[in-house]
């Protein structure tokens, strides 16, 4: 199923309380940290990455974990230990869901309420990094509204933070939230109060406990931007390039099938893009042909010569030859339609039709 998720249009929906539904999971023992994963009929995901988003604990519902999704994210997958079990896909209605999961291939689905109490409010939230000293142990986060002093969470040392790559730890609160402690030790150490913005932050922590933060993945910050030059098949119109940096999903444009591709020097198409990204896609005719991913590496500029939807030929130098590498490219696709020409028959034969109908048409109307 990743594979499958990786050629879908990438389209983020964006957070509207008026536009959401609730999802809640029970799921086996060994499901550790719960998630879900979902996206529409056009395939408009609706999170950045696989697996989705993790799932919250209802308290007041042992086993229960809930989640808020766009109701016109009909498709769900439930998974859990980092995405390595899940279900078959699930179809819902577009209404309140309480799926139960007894293994991979045992789900069932049902619209009438199976929690008790009262079905908790819709919250906007957005996500704190923070990079601590190898002496912390167990981070967590302590967040809250200032002046006003209202928690986000019922007691200190406040939520576990998820651990991700590179050393990084996350957790999401409220956009109402307007200051956060990094802590960790069960509290023993910690930052002083932390003054952020309602957005997605990264908080570096030395062993003293001193903090610095940033709006900006300080990591990709750090890389400067790259090049990418493009040949495509002359039968591709106005080709894009989509980029994102695997295996987090972090994309570079906001839809598909990206943005188009510029004239440069030497015949070449290109389009200049952060250094974090490690996967592009070039595609042609508003992204209804494509390649597959391509594996590139961060922080050089590339030269991609596609041939068609299958081929492509990737280098970090530029080809010394950019004529014969054209007309290489031209050739490759002059051989592909002479050993299969039924289609452009076909295009012929219509293209007579339709003349001759325009004909009748008009002489009609000289009549």
């Amino acid at each position: 199923f990743f594979l499958m998720i990786s050629f879908m249009p990438k389209m983020i929906f964006a957070d509207n309380a008026d536009d959401k539904t609730i999802i809640y999971v029970h799921v086996p023992e060994d499901w550790k940290n719960p998630c879900v994963w979902a996206w529409d009929d056009d395939g408009n995901n609706a999170f950045e990455a696989w697996p989705g988003e993790e799932a919250e604990a209802d308290t007041a519902n042992e086993g229960w974990y809930y989640i808020w999704i766009p109701s016109s994210t009909k498709h769900v997958i439930v998974n859990a230990n980092e995405g390595s079990i899940q279900t078959e896909e699930q179809i819902l209605d577009g209404n309140n869901a309480w799926i139960t999961v007894t293994a991979a291939d045992s789900t069932e689905v049902s619209y009438d309420k199976k929690t008790e109490g009262e079905i908790p409010e819709y919250t906007e939230k957005f996500k704190v990094h923070a990079k601590v000293d190898e002496s912390w142990k167990s981070p967590c986060l302590w967040a809250w509204s200032a002046p006003d002093g209202t928690n986000a969470f019922e007691a200190w040392p406040g939520n576990s933070m998820k651990e991700e790559e590179n050393g990084w730890y996350s957790c999401k609160v409220p956009t109402w939230v307007n200051s956060i402690i990094v802590n960790a030790n069960e509290g023993g150490v910690q930052t002083e109060d932390i003054s952020i913005d309602a957005s997605e932050v990264w908080v570096t922590v030395d062993a003293q406990g001193a903090a610095e933060f940033s709006y900006v993945d300080p990591e990709k910050e750090e890389i400067p931007n790259i090049t990418v030059h493009v040949i495509a098949p002359d039968d591709w119109q106005a080709p894009c390039l989509w980029a994102w940096s695997a295996p987090d999903g972090t994309n570079v444009f906001t839809t598909w099938p990206g943005e188009p591709l510029e004239e440069g020097e030497n015949g070449w198409l290109i389009k200049e893009i952060p250094g974090w990204v490690n996967s592009v896609i070039v595609n042609g005719n508003e992204g209804g042909v494509q390649t597959t991913d391509i594996t590139i590496e961060t922080g050089k500029d590339i030269w991609i010569v596609v041939t068609d939807a299958e081929n492509y030929e990737v280098s970090y130098e530029e080809p010394a030859n950019t004529n014969e590498v054209q007309n290489d490219t031209q050739q490759d696709l002059q051989e592909e339609k002479s050993t299969n020409p039924v289609p452009y028959i076909l295009i012929a034969v219509v293209a007579v039709i339709v003349i001759a109908v325009a004909g009748t048409v008009i002489y009609k109307k000289k009549k």
